[in-house]
């Protein structure tokens, strides 16, 4: 993970923005320590933290909706054909997908802030055919919050921490 503070100086918010993009969507990356790194470059004044909001938001947003639409047009010929071997049987696909139908909007909401979750979010919605609109506004909403904690909080409160130490 050393190599997120040096990116992050080179390329400011992109580089934010790609790391978010691509962890949204399944790639392991390190998002959440990329975020917090660019709030605290932001307390130093190196980041606007309007920007490290936005890059946060935008990419969080746009990996999900990629990753719900690579669910959505293959996802769940995979569920259907692997999910046996995780024991995932076609009544727990179908138990699945009902959830989806009448909570999926507090599912992407709340997956948001669940390390592993939030990196198959999407693809799982759109994997069991989630109301696009729902799944939008979900995780509009939702990328919001998540960037907001994440980038506001520790840029807000870095001077409490320090007085702690």
């Amino acid at each position: 993970m050393a190599w997120i503070e040096p990116a992050i100086t080179t390329y400011g918010v992109w580089a934010l923005f790609v790391i978010l993009y691509f962890e949204s969507f399944g790639v392991p990356l390190p998002g959440e320590s990329a975020l917090f790194t660019c709030s605290l470059l932001a307390v130093r004044g190196d980041l606007a933290i309007g920007h490290v909001f936005l890059a946060a938001w935008i990419g969080g947003v746009l990996g999900d909706s990629t990753g719900y639409l690579i669910g959505r047009f293959g996802g769940r010929y995979v569920l259907e054909r692997f999910g046996p071997w995780v024991k995932l049987t076609p009544e727990r696909l179908a138990r699945f997908e009902g959830q989806f139908k009448t909570k999926g909007f507090f599912i992407v909401l709340g997956a948001r802030f669940v390390p592993v979750l939030r990196q198959l979010n999407g693809l799982v919605a759109g994997s069991v055919n989630m109301p696009w609109h729902h799944f939008v506004v979900a995780n509009a909403i939702g990328g919001a919050l998540w960037a907001g904690v994440w980038s506001f909080g520790p840029y807000m409160f870095t001077d409490w921490f320090r007085h702690l130490a």
